[in-house]
């Protein structure tokens, strides 16, 4: 168990620390460091606590060690001190309104830069605006006391991507930003980028432990695909493969009694759609006019368990912890709204823990069998995707024989489950643990560097 310590500062000059005896082994520390910042100082034992370390104002101030009073964790390597992890959470959409710093998703970074304390780790966020490359420090926004406080600070020891959006990811600014603090300062990175369907389709369908977890997709090429498919499954979902939050979704039906078609959809006005067309290409003709094919993906349809004949389908929430570990950190059932074609919840979605809808036994049954193929496929997503992964949301279903189907798997997973009353204490758990990879990342980078990219 890694040992964390309060770190006070002292109203003197003095270039000395003052720590618990254990920390001054022989072959002890001659540097303490904070971030990217370090300095040569003399250690001495603490005469009364072992609970902390004692810095003198000298020593906080060329560190540009924020005081906020937090217990941190301590990384003894090379004979330097680190104490920390700073965390850089990197973001864009900042505002000019104190009150809402970072948009609608002020809220979001307050709430998760609050679990500070709980991780033992010093999170802030900043955007590419934020960072004096010539100095080596950013300007970065910290929440302490239910206040936002912009604070001067050395490069931090990782960074948490959280980028909004696709278009923001791509924007060549921030893509060289980016590289630049991984390549010439050596700063892990992690969860970078959003996934792409068929991309991570296609990488999972080549791990043979989870292939059977992966319904049939295509990217789109051709009406005889899907009328191949329609005649296999009775239904497919053509979907953007860049899309999110279910927009773009579209449900295509073949009643193979009348050789009708019918397409259940969103439309723009947000009201969910029912149509019905006697050929494939009037449906496309009709309802695709303005939709890019080829950057849509086929999907086979699955039939899946219901609750009071609406389809269920499930968010499960899967994040690594101080040890590197997989854990699954939430799980919730999604009913679709009437006539919806999907589960989610703008579209009339309802939100349900799963001994809401049903039975304990079946409950804990699906539970299992859930998380079971949550973590199977968060490791096979380890082994196949490039850069270092901690959070993953997956969309499951289950079909009426009981077995488990990947519909998508989501590296910067929407929160909108917990909004449910008995799904709050997974939302904090998620966040901890988000940061709580940091502590981890960081001694990775320490001591084992090389283990980090494996």
């Amino acid at each position: 168990m890694r040992k964390r310590y309060l770190i006070e500062v002292v109203q003197n000059d003095q270039l000395i620390v003052f720590c618990p005896p254990s920390l001054l082994q022989e072959d002890g520390p001659k540097r303490i460091a904070f971030g990217s910042n370090s300095m040569a100082v003399e250690f001495l034992p603490h005469p009364d606590r072992k609970d902390r370390i004692v810095i003198s104002r000298a020593i906080q101030k060329e560190l540009q060690f924020p005081e906020f009073k937090l217990p941190l964790h301590v990384f003894l390597d090379n004979q330097t001190l680190y104490i920390g992890p700073l965390v850089g959470i990197f973001t864009a959409g900042f505002t000019m309104l104190p009150d809402q710093l970072i948009g609608e998703r002020t809220q979001f970074f307050s709430k998760l830069l609050s679990v500070n304390k709980n991780v033992g780790a010093l999170a802030f966020v900043f955007g590419k605006q934020h960072i004096d490359w010539e100095q080596g420090t950013i300007d970065g926004y910290f929440f302490h006391d239910g206040d936002w406080e912009q604070r001067e600070v050395p490069f931090p020891n990782v960074i948490y991507d959280r980028l909004p959006n696709r278009r923001s990811e791509g924007t060549p600014k921030l893509v060289k930003v980016k590289k630049r603090l991984q390549k010439e300062y050596l700063i892990p990175w992690y969860n970078p980028g959003f996934f792409n369907k068929l991309d991570i389709y296609e990488r999972l369908l080549q791990d043979h432990s989870v292939d059977k977890y992966l319904p049939e997709t295509h990217p789109f090429t051709s009406f005889s695909l899907i009328e191949r498919m329609l005649s296999k499954y009775g239904h497919v979902y053509i979907k953007p493969k860049n899309g999110s939050l279910g927009f773009g979704i579209h449900q295509i039906i073949f009643d193979k009694n009348t050789n009708d078609y019918y397409c259940r959809y969103q439309d723009d006005e947000g009201a969910n759609r029912l149509q019905k067309f006697h050929s494939l290409e009037k449906l496309f003709e009709r309802v695709f006019a303005k939709q890019s094919l080829e950057k849509m993906v086929v999907q086979q349809g699955i039939h899946l368990v219901r609750n009071e004949q609406r389809p269920v389908d499930f968010r499960v929430h899967t994040n690594k912890d101080e040890t590197g570990s997989w854990h699954v950190s939430a799980l919730a059932a999604k009913i679709a709204g009437p006539g919806s074609p999907t589960t989610h919840k703008r579209s009339g979605g309802e939100i349900k823990t799963i001994s809401e809808i049903f039975p304990a036994e079946e409950a804990g049954m699906f539970e299992e069998k859930l998380s079971n193929a949550a973590l199977s496929l968060s490791h096979a997503l380890d082994r196949n995707v490039e850069g270092i992964i901690g959070e993953i949301g997956f969309d499951l279903g289950i079909d009426r024989n009981g077995d488990v189907w990947l519909f998508e798997a989501n590296s910067k997973p929407g929160r909108s489950i917990f909004s449910h009353p008995e799904l709050k204490e997974f939302d904090l758990l998620t966040r901890e643990l988000s940061l709580a990879f940091a502590v981890f990342l960081t001694e990775q980078s320490l001591l084992h560097p090389e283990e980090l990219y494996q």
